[in-house]
């Protein structure tokens, strides 16, 4: 592991996800970290290339707020091994890397600060030689890819009228729309979605996309996000509107988690009242015992690097020349394949549904050699 330029370090503190982001005790598994400061607008920049063992590492730029340095190293270490199981549970010949841009707390950056910070994480981007591909995340968008590509190709997700694919958010909701008509196939019999009653917490880019086509095919939502202006979708599609705090209490058949990191903490499991787990968020574990605490309650949980593929998939296959939009989206579709052999397979050997997700990874990572 390569390290660049690191500041002093300190305690541990809570990632962007909101939850502990204490840094590891001995050197993580990372072929490399870069931790630099930008030339122009003055942030710390972290890009962390998990692995490159199935090829270039992929992963999307994230400009958050953190508290400390240190914060956006543990966001940026945890999400890049993320990338890794991912991308190989995908089948994707792509290894794992994300990209961080930390603004400290309490400051606002402008349009001049952001194209700056862009500009910044292009030349870190560039400086790797190609070990690391970014593309759009949270607090970033195709738009602001174009202007890191001023600085670097090792870029995806550019804004169509730029000869780029655009934002994966359509890709990622149809993934997870897959895996949720998997998930009430493998628990309930049937993946008809219609009656069903499903728990949406989170109505972003792909939280929205999702409750429309839930609703459309004739599900039962309760809904929520911590933006109250949310609510005019609810109304729109005859959703139940519940506090944020509360939207794991809903009785219903599936929660689905689409915002931030770390929901499912030991204290909100216990208290789920439903019969599964499906949804967009990252890392919602808030830490890997919750998986089996999960498997004891009886809520089965689709692993998220699984579930929430979508996009990933079509950032890979999208850009490369020639691609056929019907195989795509066939591609996509598989997710909810994956997703069901996932959770038969921790039936089968019993496991929970992240090892299994885990070894599934795993298995295509070692046969890369």
């Amino acid at each position: 592991m390569t390290i660049t330029h690191p500041p002093a370090a300190r305690a541990p503190a809570t990632s962007a996800a909101g939850v502990s982001a204490a840094l590891p005790a001995e050197a993580p598994d990372h072929e490399r970290v870069l931790i630099t400061r930008g030339a122009r607008s003055g942030l710390t920049i972290i890009v962390a290339v998990h692995s490159t063992r199935l090829g270039q590492a992929l992963g999307g730029a994230r400009l958050w707020h953190y508290e400390h340095w240190t914060d956006a190293l543990a966001d940026a270490l945890r999400l890049s091994q993320a990338m890794t199981m991912k991308n190989a549970a995908a089948g994707l010949a792509r290894g794992g890397g994300k990209s961080v841009i930390a603004i400290p707390v309490g400051t606002t950056l402008d349009a001049a600060a952001t194209h700056d910070a862009m500009l910044d994480l292009g030349d870190a981007v560039e400086s790797l030689g190609g070990a690391y591909m970014t593309a759009e995340d949270v607090g970033t968008s195709a738009e602001l890819m174009a202007v890191v590509h001023e600085r670097t190709e090792h870029v995806c997700g550019l804004p169509p009228e730029q000869g780029g694919v655009g934002e994966p958010a359509d890709a990622t909701a149809a993934g997870v729309h897959a895996s949720i008509l998997a998930t009430l196939g493998e628990v309930f019999g049937s993946n008809d979605p219609a009656g069903r009653h499903l728990v949406i917490a989170g109505l972003g880019q792909v939280g929205g996309r999702l409750a429309r086509s839930l609703a459309s095919s004739g599900a039962r939502l309760t809904v929520t996000d911590v933006a109250e202006a949310k609510r005019a979708l609810a109304d729109e599609l005859g959703a139940a509107w519940v506090d944020p705090a509360d939207a794991h209490l809903v009785e219903a058949d599936v929660f689905v988690p689409c915002g931030l990191g770390g929901v499912l903490t030991p204290e909100v499991v216990r208290e789920l009242r439903v019969r599964a787990v499906v949804g967009a968020a990252n890392n919602q574990l808030a830490s890997r015992d919750v998986a089996a605490l999960l498997q004891e309650r009886g809520v089965v949980w689709a692993p998220d690097f699984v579930v929430n593929a979508g996009g990933v998939i079509y950032l890979d296959v999208a850009s490369a020349p020639g691609v056929d939009q019907a195989a795509l989206d066939d591609r996509i579709a598989g997710i909810g394949d994956t997703v069901a052999s996932v959770l038969r397979s921790a039936c089968d050997h019993g496991m929970t549904t992240l090892e299994s997700a885990e070894r599934l990874a795993r298995a295509r990572l070692d046969a890369a050699g």
